[in-house]
């Protein structure tokens, strides 16, 4: 038996289109703790030595009440929870820009979802293509929104 061309062979996953992406659209990714091994591979990976990052104390001193994870990481951490849905698998084609708004601290140990829904979906002005815009909301484990952004994407259209 001889097998298929893989052109002729669907992915297993595909990510939506923008004409599939329609405002008021919500989804819940799935959820991620975030581990003490995470923040220290993740500022020495980007290079992070705040204080506020490294020394539990000095984040005591300022009022904090655990690990303290930097915003970028927390931000970070929530686009890999949105592409690990799939929802742009072989669909995104550039993320365009955000607005984006801290709201609580996320400390080591807290459990971060992202809850994601279209605000905008319109056709690029040009070729088979689309922007969509959404609002995605980070919560933690109690259901308290940490971090907020918007980005714009654009997006393969459809055949």
């Amino acid at each position: 038996m001889t097998a298929p061309a893989a052109g002729s062979v669907p992915p297993l996953v595909a990510g939506q289109t923008y004409q599939e992406m329609k405002v008021g659209s919500v989804f819940r990714t799935p959820a991620r703790t975030i581990t003490e091994t995470d923040l220290v591979l993740f500022r020495q990976l980007v290079g992070v030595s705040e204080p506020l990052f490294m020394d539990a104390e000095h984040a005591r001193s300022v009022g904090y009440t655990g690990r303290l994870i930097p915003g970028m990481m927390v931000f970070s951490y929530a686009e890999g929870l949105v592409l690990q849905t799939n929802v742009l698998h072989g669909t995104g084609m550039a993320f365009m820009q955000t607005d984006l708004s801290i709201s609580a601290p996320v400390y080591v140990g807290d459990t971060l979802t992202v809850v994601v829904e279209v605000t905008e979906s319109r056709p690029a002005s040009r070729g088979n293509r689309g922007v969509v815009t959404t609002r995605n909301t980070v919560h933690n484990q109690r259901d308290e929104v940490v971090l907020t952004y918007n980005p714009v994407r654009l997006i393969r259209g459809g055949e």
